[in-house]
């Protein structure tokens, strides 16, 4: 593998013609970027213990290859640290598993973004926020992966808005959505674990995930009528979703820990209570009208599994999120890598 860049070089006066340039070219989230010096690109993949020319993944769809100074150069851009280079990598690897459908969800109408939960030691050694205003500002380490991995997939897979990325509306997370779970708030084993990991391993998991909607209680204070309030919001989302992911809010979080809930216990009650009659989601053309059984109930989650519940937010507020997937989890599935800490 070679050790050398291969990229093209600019040549600028200063910084400021050189953030002008790449806003002229389309390199840009619409944000102003760092200029990638070859310096500062190798001091990343130096870090990584990456040689520039290794190969992260391959976009299946195009067969775009990937590799490891593409994703330095727009993590630079994003204004990481090189500490944040290897989530970076490892998301990407996690992107461009076939099962995740990288191609579908860049261009496609719906305008997912790539939500991206980093678990294990790694999260507090970074300091990735996983409290108050988990899904938003104020915090480099959420701000400048999630929008490398975006960067990425405009930049090196080709999804710029407007030419390949036909977002109808898209959502915010499409600059940036980068987030750690609440481990020291949940009683329960967090992601990477309950999917294969160890504890002390660090992983990111992928979702394409549309625009969370708030569910909201501010007076339950035990599981039932919390849960209830999440069960309702998740009927926007729709029926026979292979994969939601809900988000609890630590203070929702304490009634149903303080209760002995169990995950398992939360995801049984969201697939039981998320649910109408085969003839209401009908009314809505959800499904076909139902010509054997307009009473039979259909939930929105196929089974408990397709349900993923995390624990996130801040400390104060009766507040908690259910996140819905492109198509419904059905055309692309979350996927979790470990992430290489050098």
């Amino acid at each position: 593998m070679s050790n050398s860049l291969t990229s093209k070089r600019l040549e600028f006066d200063d910084a400021a013609e050189a953030i002008e340039h790449y806003f002229a070219a389309g390199w840009t989230d619409g944000l102003p970027v760092v200029p990638p010096t070859a310096a500062r690109v190798m001091e990343f993949l130096d870090y990584a213990g990456r040689a520039p020319s290794d190969i992260v993944g391959v976009e299946p769809t195009k067969g775009r290859v990937i590799t490891a100074e593409k994703v330095a150069i727009n993590a630079v851009m994003a204004g990481c640290l090189p500490e944040y280079l290897p989530v970076v990598l490892a998301a990407v690897e996690a992107m461009t598993e076939e099962q995740y459908g990288m191609h579908g969800i860049s261009v496609s109408t719906a305008g997912a973004a790539t939500m991206t939960v980093v678990s294990g030691p790694i999260a507090k050694e970074l300091g990735i926020n996983s409290g108050v205003g988990v899904f938003g500002p104020g915090h480099r380490a959420n701000a400048t992966i999630g929008r490398a991995i975006r960067l990425v997939i405009s930049n090196v897979s080709g999804a710029v808005t407007g030419e390949l990325d036909k977002g109808t509306l898209a959502h915010g997370g499409k600059y940036s959505w980068c987030f750690n779970e609440a481990e020291d708030v949940s009683p329960w084993e967090p992601l990477h674990v309950d999917r294969g990991f160890g504890k002390n391993q660090s992983t990111v998991t992928v979702f394409a995930a549309l625009a969370p909607d708030q569910a909201t209680n501010h007076t339950g204070d035990h599981p039932e009528p919390i849960l209830t309030s999440v069960a309702d919001t998740m009927l926007s989302v729709g029926p026979e979703q292979s994969e939601v992911v809900v988000v609890l809010g630590p203070e929702h979080m304490g009634y149903i820990s303080k209760a002995g809930w169990s995950k398992g216990q939360v995801k049984e009650f969201l697939h039981e209570t998320a649910r109408r009659k085969a003839s209401e989601w009908a009314k809505v053309d959800a499904i076909p009208s139902p010509a054997d059984d307009p009473d039979a109930s259909i939930g929105v989650a196929k089974s408990p599994d397709s349900i993923t519940v995390l624990v996130a937010g801040g400390a104060a507020g009766g507040f908690s999120a259910v996140i819905p997937l492109w198509g419904g989890g059905a055309n692309s599935q979350s996927v979790i890598k470990p992430i290489r800490v050098p």
